[in-house]
């Protein structure tokens, strides 16, 4: 990991075109501004966790869901 000490307004780049910005400091708050490419997904981490996991959930229930459509389109054929 890499720790970079920053202050107010100061920023850090990742890659040519993500830029995070200190915002606001307050206790033991930090506020950061993040410039980012619309393509690039930025979520805090508690956030990314729980859609990696609700893409997992719905990934192993992709087969039992196929299953009843199937079925379901089966009898609406007869």
């Amino acid at each position: 990991m890499l720790v970079l000490a920053r202050k107010i307004n100061e920023s850090i780049m990742i890659g040519d075109d993500i830029e995070i910005v200190v915002v606001d400091i307050k206790g033991d708050q930090i506020k950061l501004g993040i410039r980012a490419p619309r393509s690039v997904s930025v979520h805090r981490a508690e956030i990314f966790k729980e859609i990696q996991e609700q893409n997992k959930k719905a990934v192993e229930s992709a087969p039992q869901s196929l299953g009843k459509l199937k079925n379901l389109l089966d009898k609406k054929k007869q």
